[in-house]
């Protein structure tokens, strides 16, 4: 950490509020929910400290955030940004041109919003957005979710002035003097849930007396969970077990009917109440994003992760490794995923003891006030301006 968030004081509590509630603040990233839902976090634990606070997001066209974000309250701009695609590289013209596009229109929404600081959560917005603001001379914190830093994140780390992490070892991407392990921002209704294994179950429509097996791919699926689910559904049920199977709504009309007349299946597209399933889950099975592992360490549940290889720098393997090597996680790859998921859900089912070593080594990892650290680092970094 730079050596003024250190030493940081306030020497007049009045006009440090006064200050800081008529700052403007924003916020860029998204792309999935492993970044939007940080961001959020972060805006709403500024907002709780200081309500006068100006909050604007931009995020990228098209992408979950331009919807996710107003119903949560907050105003958003979206540029035409997107990712490059590797497979097909002759299309990256037009992505070249559509970031050329953005970086004009970051640099007006700088200039006419005028933030105080600027807080990257990752993604494709994230780049410009913050490359702008940068340019004008805006503060920036940047805020990366997994354990392989993403590409947007390690360009900007250079002027940063300050980068929250949640894992060791990011020293190998990042500049070490600037590197604050926060872990990342949960959402308040999974750090607050406080009702009973047994009292969620019933909840959410299953037997308490019975295990119950969570497996979730996204709100928009996973074919490699859904394929080995589809195996494995009716061995699990006939071992006495529950079973709640998130299949996105991609695989909806495939797979829901594998649930019909199963008064131990539930086969949904999506899951609103996923505190609940962390509350009442005897074991969760899941991809390896960043939100997920994070959530699963607030709430201490055994996880068997299936990495997507389809993401950037295959970044959800390291993260599932982090875990699997501290004894925190399963890690099962998703090529063999069909063949090796079943056996170990049920290794795990028939082994107590296992399942509690893996809630008691994730829940170690946890870090329950990240966005209040994120937004303390925030406020010393504006005040730091003044």
């Amino acid at each position: 950490m730079t050596s003024f968030l250190h030493q940081a004081k306030f020497s007049s509590k009045s006009i440090y509020i006064e200050l800081i509630q008529t700052m403007n603040i924003l916020i860029s990233g998204g792309g999935t929910g492993g970044h939007i839902f940080p961001a959020l976090s972060i805006a709403d634990e500024i907002k709780k400290r200081h309500p006068e606070a100006r909050i604007l997001f931009v995020g990228a066209l098209g992408r979950m955030e331009m919807q996710r974000v107003p119903d949560h309250g907050y105003p958003i701009e979206g540029l035409p940004v997107c990712g490059l695609d590797r497979k097909r590289p002759w299309r990256n013209i037009k992505v070249m041109w559509l970031l050329w596009k953005s970086m004009r229109r970051a640099r007006a929404i700088v200039d006419s919003f005028r933030p105080d600081i600027a807080i990257g959560v990752g993604g494709y917005a994230s780049g410009p957005t913050l490359k702008a603001a940068q340019r004008r001379g805006v503060p920036t914190l940047l805020q990366e979710q997994n354990s392989y830093a993403g590409v947007t994140n390690k360009l900007l780390a250079a002027k940063a002035k300050a980068i929250c992490v949640a894992y060791d070892g990011m020293e190998r991407f990042f500049p070490a003097g600037r590197i604050i392990k926060t872990g990342n921002p949960v959402r308040a209704d999974i750090t607050d849930a406080s009702v009973s294994r047994q009292e969620a179950k019933r909840q959410l429509g299953f037997d308490p007396g019975k295990p119950l097996v969570a497996v979730t791919g996204g709100s928009l699926g996973a074919r490699t969970l859904n394929r080995a689910m589809s195996k494995a559904l009716r061995p699990l049920l006939d071992q006495g077990a529950s079973v709640l199977w998130q299949c996105g709504r991609y695989y909806a009309k495939e797979y829901q009917p594998m649930g019909e007349g199963i008064p131990d299946a539930q086969v949904t597209d999506f899951v609103k109440r996923m505190d609940l399933v962390y509350r009442a889950a005897d074991l969760i099975v899941s991809r390896a994003g960043a939100g997920t592992i994070s959530e699963l360490q607030i709430a201490g549940v055994p996880a068997i992760l299936v990495p997507s290889p389809n993401v950037a720098e295959d970044h959800q393997r390291h993260n599932a490794e982090a875990l699997s090597t501290r004894g925190a996680a399963i890690m099962v790859l998703d090529a063999d995923a069909e063949k090796e998921l079943l056996p170990a859900i049920t290794d795990l089912l028939h082994n107590r003891e296992k399942r509690e070593t893996l809630s008691r080594e994730i829940k170690k990892m946890a870090r329950p006030g990240a966005a209040g650290e994120i937004a303390t680092i925030a406020d010393k970094i504006i005040m730091h301006q003044q």
